[in-house]
């Protein structure tokens, strides 16, 4: 214990116990009144005498010195009350014994329990009261300016908000107002702040506030679960109004605040809060039970998805982790990361290609991994198409390869991640994702095979390096314009985080709860989709920018190989729940694994023959559903 910690917890026991001597006094005078000038000296000085010991003894014991005045609560309220009710009870056997109560007065005693109380705890309230009172206007007075702010939700975080806001002489926001997202609040407080309308009115209740001298200077939001929409809703409102839009860090952050206004930041709007739908929690008690302990092979561990899962499942402490992948600069990358952040998890890093069968075949016989994800794939949509062999080679043949790997090295279970392209697919990309999907699918319903094979299919990830929210980043960043291809073209969208969630959860999922039959296909809920014109708007005013007048927005027309909106399921693909909230299974459409293995083998005669009229061909006829408008 320090010296000034000692010195405060002495200052806190002497006061404690000096108030109880003072409060018999004050107790018996207000039962007495002006007697107490006639009582008898020696029974006013005995009482004290024993009162004072039996408090010293008691608060020592309930160790009241270590409530910390800076935060005393109704809790330490309770506990001081506790204190002096055994107190009283320890004095009163104390004085029977010594004088069996005949020369106090009985209702003395239950005057001192509130007397005691107030004393110890008044000056507890008052210093805290004094340290969290609201003193906006002697700090700016003091020439402390404080930014004034409006607070978008009135929940859990706009009561954490606004109580770390009224703390120290340093804090730099005031709040001024709330607006309730759903308007039933409306007319009441929080802390004293005026909850003043809802998520339609943020302009009128601007105005109104800059009419009474206090106008906002930045809109705060405070839920931390609000949903995209009204983010949206809220933004465009900021915008119209001419202030920024910042949102505060989750109640788990906001707890860890000090009272330093260098520690406090609220963060800006980010392109994660716009969408349309809470992001979905991974629970974690199956996954760490899978995961530990196990051999994992990460396949395109460099790229945005498998680096992401390289660093989730780092954590979750693999007895080995083997990442794969053909580009060298990337999986040093991912090396650097998880040599940075867990020194004792050596990765075996491994540089090649899914394209190689020796090479795969190699690396699962050495390393022998209980878990593959195969997360190696070309997954542009123009390129692809423009590269036809280049994908079906990659993202067909590649996966054909790691599947036999699998299965001739009795891999545990294999996780195939795929794409919401691979649903009615018009473009290569899309058709040869969907071939890796009936391979997988096929593989685990085949008997004989112990191996595992799931697949995971989702949508766009924002900010991955096939993403558009790069490609408008840089756009907004040169000045613009932005190119978006059509303004109503619609993507499902979910973070990165959702994505590694649901392939680790996946993969997770008891056999049972997967799917009601082998081989069915994960599908996280995704919500709406959002038209790709609201998502570069947004953008754009994200940066402080005002769309089509600060930065202008082409239309550039639909690309070859693009659809206007995508599904997630197929229509012959019924939907079955998982034991997961927010995971779906899709059952499957699968061949008779010789029959596609028959066919396989001829496409990939024709891939390394650079045949691309037939391995097309062959592609169509693997995938009957496959339409293209180029081939």
């Amino acid at each position: 214990m320090t010296i000034d910690r000692l010195r405060r917890v002495l200052f806190s026991y002497a006061h404690d116990v000096a108030m109880s001597a003072i409060s018999f006094i004050v107790a018996l005078y207000l039962r007495l009144g002006s007697d107490i000038i006639s009582w008898p000296r020696d029974t006013i000085f005995s009482g004290i005498t024993i009162f004072t010991i039996v408090s010293a003894v008691v608060f020592f014991w309930m160790r009241l010195d270590r409530i910390i005045w800076r935060y005393a609560s109704i809790g330490d309220l309770g506990r001081i009350f506790r204190a002096v009710i055994l107190t009283v009870i320890v004095f009163v056997a104390c004085q029977f014994i010594y004088n069996r109560l005949d020369e106090l007065p009985r209702s003395f005693l239950f005057i001192q329990i509130f007397v005691l109380t107030v004393m110890i705890a008044a000056p507890r309230f008052v210093y805290r009261f004094c340290k969290d009172g609201e003193l906006s206007v002697l700090l700016e007075k003091n020439g402390h300016k404080r930014t004034l702010v409006l607070l978008i939700g009135a929940g859990d975080g706009t009561d954490v908000f606004i109580r770390e806001m009224t703390r120290g002489n340093q804090i730099p926001y005031r709040v001024v107002g709330i607006i309730d997202e759903e308007g039933g609040r409306i007319g009441r407080n929080i802390r004293g702040v005026p909850i003043l309308g809802n998520i339609d009115e943020v302009s009128r209740v601007f105005k109104d506030l800059c009419n009474r001298g206090i106008g906002p200077q930045r809109i705060v939001i405070t839920n931390s679960k609000i949903k995209g929409e009204a983010v949206r809703q809220v933004t465009s409102a900021a915008e119209e109004i001419g202030v920024p839009v910042s949102r505060v860090p989750d109640l788990t952050e906001l707890g860890k605040i000090v009272t330093d206004s260098n520690s406090f930041s609220i963060k800006p709007i980010e392109v994660e809060d716009v969408l349309g739908r809470p992001q979905k929690i991974l629970d974690m008690t199956n996954v760490e039970a899978l995961f530990n302990g196990s051999k994992v092979l990460i396949t395109g561990a460099g790229g945005t998805i498998g680096s992401e899962l390289a660093r989730q499942i780092a954590s979750l402490e693999p007895s080995e982790i083997i990442i794969f992948d053909n580009s060298e600069f990337l999986i040093y990358q991912i090396e650097l990361t998880l040599s940075e952040l867990y020194p004792h998890l050596k990765p075996q890093v491994i540089l090649g290609d899914v394209r190689d069968e020796v090479k795969i075949q190699k690396v699962m016989n050495e390393f022998s991994p209980d878990i593959v994800i195969h997360s190696a794939a070309l997954k542009h949509v123009p390129l692809v198409e423009s590269n036809p062999i280049e994908g079906i080679n990659t993202n067909v043949i590649g996966t054909w390869n790691v599947a036999r790997a699998a299965l001739k090295n009795s891999v545990k279970t294999m996780v195939l991640i795929s794409t919401d392209k691979a649903v009615d697919p018009t473009n290569i990309m899309g058709a040869t994702k969907r071939a890796a999907e009936s391979i997988c699918q096929s593989f685990d319903t085949a008997e004989k095979h112990k191996t595992r094979f799931l697949t995971v299919r989702f949508g766009n990830v924002l900010g991955s390096t096939g993403s558009v929210i790069p490609l408008f980043e840089r756009q907004i960043a040169a000045g613009g314009p932005v190119t978006v291809t059509h303004p109503e073209m619609t993507r499902y969208f979910m973070t990165v985080r959702e994505a590694v969630s649901l392939v680790l959860q996946a993969a997770a999922l008891p056999k049972s709860q997967n799917s009601s039959e082998k081989g069915g296909i994960s599908v996280l809920e995704m919500g709406q989709p959002l038209k790709i014109l609201d998502l570069a708007e947004q953008l754009i005013r994200l940066s402080g920018l005002k769309p089509h007048e600060d930065i202008k927005i082409d239309f550039t027309g639909i690309r070859s190989g693009e659809k206007l909106h995508e599904e997630l399921f197929h229509p012959e693909e019924p939907l079955t729940p998982t034991s997961v909230a927010g995971i779906n299974a899709a059952s499957p459409r699968f061949q008779e694994i010789t029959t596609l293995e028959a066919e396989l083998r001829q496409l990939k005669e024709a891939v390394y023959a650079d045949d691309k009229k037939t391995s097309i061909g062959l592609l169509k006829k693997i995938i009957p559903e496959f339409k293209s408008e180029n081939y």
